[in-house]
């Protein structure tokens, strides 16, 4: 059974020509002005989801993407913004890209948001995959090992910071706090001010290659997955490895439980729709659903 209903916008731009004899990617560079109207898109996107009684809308973190396709650096300030302008509809961080982060300022700017949208903003994270953006910010992508284990360490502390009133983390990149003095005594613990109040934080993680040791560190720290948008063939490994890790961790978990999965949509249009300009037609839309649910709205329309 599909429980909820949610779509997933990545911030791309209207672009002025599609297809394969158009202007190459790379080649692509757009105006300031035209990069920032994916805020006004995402706005316009929020409320008529809102209006129509979707679950979620889920953003995408990326950087310094001049080609238009993925335009918002930060969705936790984003989903604040979303929040106070839409009355139900909840926004998700698909996804907090970790190393490109100092983590407890992550854990800081979602506290807020969770606060500031009355538990509205849903948490995730991610290793990133695009070398510019992560290489750029100082961490490692080249380096999957290492990316991995940063990216680890990293979650190990928010969660630290999310469920302790404090805490300490000795690790291989991170000591905190520094053992520095302080007002007259040496630094021992930290207190995340102020830490969510919506709590146990739910938490969401791409499910891409299904390596056993990520999916085992999902399961451990109770993080959701999420599978993306592929042929159903390619859906059924992933689905079955996170249940087989929760298995290894002595978990009896229901397939597809505490996932959801993404529906790609490329409608071939007839009749009337097939007569009006692409940006007037009923958007293709990514479904993204998870156990239990009625059945889907409409899709959005920008005309």
């Amino acid at each position: 059974m599909i429980a909820k209903f949610a779509t997933v916008y990545a911030g791309h731009i209207d672009l002025p020509d599609r297809g394969q004899d158009t202007t190459p990617a790379n080649e692509r560079r757009y105006s300031n002005e035209h990069l920032a109207s994916v805020f006004e898109k995402t706005e316009a996107i929020a409320k008529k989801m809102d209006e129509l009684g979707w679950d979620i809308l889920w953003l995408a973190e990326h950087h310094f993407q001049h080609e238009g396709y993925e335009c918002i650096p930060n969705d936790l300030m984003l989903a604040v913004h979303l929040a106070h302008v839409t009355k139900q509809i909840k926004i998700g961080c698909a996804f907090n890209i970790a190393p490109m982060w100092h983590p407890l300022r992550l854990a800081e700017d979602y506290a807020t948001a969770d606060i500031l949208t009355g538990g509205r903003t849903i948490f995730g994270v991610g290793r990133g995959y695009h070398t510019r953006e992560v290489e750029t910010f100082g961490a490692p992508m080249l380096d999957q090992n290492a990316n991995r284990e940063l990216f680890e360490e990293q979650v190990e502390i928010i969660f630290k910071a999310f469920d302790e009133e404090s805490f300490s983390h000795k690790g291989k990149y991170y000591t905190l706090p520094p053992e520095v003095p302080y007002r007259g005594y040496t630094l021992k613990e930290l207190t995340l001010v102020p830490r969510p109040t919506h709590r146990p934080v739910e938490c969401w993680q791409p499910i891409v290659s299904a390596n056993p040791r990520g999916l085992d560190f999902m399961v451990k720290h109770g993080i959701k997955g999420a599978v993306g948008g592929g042929a159903a063939t390619m859906q059924g490994g992933p689905i079955q490895a996170y249940r087989d890790a929760a298995a290894r961790a002595g978990k009896e978990w229901k397939l597809g439980e505490n996932l959801m999965v993404g529906v790609s949509k490329y409608p071939r249009w007839r009749g009337a729709a097939a007569g009006l300009p692409p940006e007037c037609r009923p958007s293709s839309t990514t479904w993204i659903w998870a156990p239990g649910s009625p059945a889907p709205r409409p899709s959005l329309s920008r005309c």
